[in-house]
């Protein structure tokens, strides 16, 4: 399995980005799929979790309301749609994909694939 990020840029405070999650191998439609991000110093943070379906999604507190996570289990793909940015979203982001495993909590997601980083810069 393989995933390939893109779609981060530099904009300006309360811009919006999409990002976008290309994911090449078996078993895309059961496989949960999360984004995190990392900011220097920072440890990296789970931002957004999409279930298997676009009904069942998790974010996290600092992101609710103005981050959207979706998924196109026809083309392999998983997109973050990020709106109201704000300087702090700065960060790479990263997606990541799991083994295909039910959770009691998207919280718990469990990344088991990584893509590479996609670096989102957010000016004041």
């Amino acid at each position: 399995v393989q995933l390939q990020a893109s779609g981060g840029g530099l904009v300006q405070t309360g811009d919006s980005l999409r990002l976008a999650c290309a994911v090449s191998g078996d078993g895309f439609s059961t496989r949960g799929m999360g984004w995190y991000r990392q900011s220097p110093g920072k440890a990296r943070e789970l931002v957004a979790v999409i279930g298997w379906t676009n009904d069942y999604t998790y974010y996290t507190d600092s992101v609710k309301g103005r981050f959207s996570c979706s998924r196109d289990n026809a083309n392999n793909m998983v997109y973050l749609q990020m709106n109201n940015l704000k300087p702090e979203d700065t960060a790479v982001y990263y997606c990541a994909a799991d083994k295909g495993v039910k959770y009691r909590s998207l919280e718990d997601f469990w990344p088991y694939y990584w893509g590479q980083g996609t670096q989102v810069t957010v000016s004041s």
